[in-house]
């Protein structure tokens, strides 16, 4: 199975996987990936993880061709499953050795139609588009019960950085890839402010310059802790299965937190859940919107990084007392 980026569409893999290897448990699955995903696949049975080092052996065309001759070397595959479908996939799969290879089909022109104002109807998720493809290899994929691992045991290295163990605690992350979808940092601070009152807030992000923007929050605002930058990726894991939580923007963090069968929210600018990239297994109820009568235009693109003047600001128009209010509800809803 190929998937090397991004790190939202890598974790999208997970449940699928973990449905495929329940279902057919005589299946050997090697997973393809960028070095720094790896983690998201532990402790799936038969299922392995190779590393593409797409920025060091493996770049450009000669270094797919050496990666090809290394997995050719290794392996003897029955089939191939690119979840990514991109050039580079392309040019891999003509150096691998294997009689079978199914690709997804992303949908391009339903989505195309989407962004452009031609539909507005829900398109067929990711997972389900991962799970296609292995449907037509021979092995359907129900989603429908998925089974989620079990809350990881927080090491003392963790418990030191987060104060102890995590009771009532909410993960927020607030960063997204591109502006046209990510909160505005006055209004999220508005709800880390609010929520903190009650829970114990977790922040997580990457990178310098976030990272900086995070530890001003934390100093700013009690019972609130940047993890950001202080754990590794396998540690943030543990770290979110044992959120009550999670609030995220659409991005990675939101996916790794619904693969682990966290509850999660997520709020949305210019991109929306029809395109197909709302986090597994979470009530519609749980994406916070725009108002569309005020931006009829969106969704203006798949990835956030398209819109018309005025719409980089859409995602503001969600009232912190909106997402304030359905996350203490949900989270008064746990505890009881």
């Amino acid at each position: 199975m190929i998937r090397l980026s991004a790190m939202g569409d890598v974790a999208m893999t997970v449940p699928v996987l973990r449905a495929l290897t329940e279902q057919h448990p005589d299946l050997n699955i090697t997973v393809l990936t960028r070095t720094f995903f790896t983690p998201l696949f532990r402790n799936i049975p038969n299922v392995k993880v190779i590393s593409a080092e797409l920025k060091g052996q493996h770049k450009g065309v000669f270094g797919l061709y050496k990666l090809a001759r290394q997995l050719n070397a290794a392996h003897t595959f029955y089939a191939i499953a690119d979840l990514h479908n991109v050039l580079r996939t392309k040019i891999l799969k003509q150096f691998l050795k294997c009689r079978r290879f199914v690709s997804i089909d992303k949908g391009r022109k339903e989505k195309k139609e989407l962004t452009t104002g031609k539909r507005f109807t829900a398109l067929k998720t990711t997972h389900e588009r991962y799970a296609l493809v292995f449907e037509v290899l021979g092995f359907p994929v129900d989603l429908s019960n998925p089974r989620f691992p079990e809350k990881a045991v927080l090491n003392d290295k963790i418990k030191s950085i987060i104060g102890g163990d995590l009771s009532k605690g909410i993960g927020i992350a607030p960063f997204a890839a591109h502006e046209g979808k990510q909160y505005p940092l006055e209004l999220m601070e508005q709800v880390i402010a609010k929520l903190s009152t009650t829970y114990k807030i977790l922040l997580f992000g990457g990178g310098p310059q976030e990272i900086k923007v995070l530890n001003g929050i934390e100093g700013r605002i009690k019972n609130v802790v940047n993890v950001a930058g202080k754990l590794t990726l396998s540690e943030e894991m543990d770290v979110i299965s044992n959120l009550d939580l999670m609030l995220s923007m659409d991005s990675g963090n939101g996916h790794i937190a619904a693969m682990l069968g966290v509850n999660t929210f997520t709020i949305w600018g210019v991109t929306h859940p029809y395109a197909g990239f709302a986090p597994f297994n979470q009530p519609e109820g749980h994406a916070f919107l725009p108002d569309r009568a005020q931006y009829p235009k969106i969704p203006t693109s798949v990835y956030g990084n398209r819109y018309p003047e005025g719409y980089e600001h859409a995602v503001g128009s969600i009232a912190p007392e909106t997402v304030i209010k359905k996350i203490k509800a949900v989270m008064e809803q746990s505890s009881t």
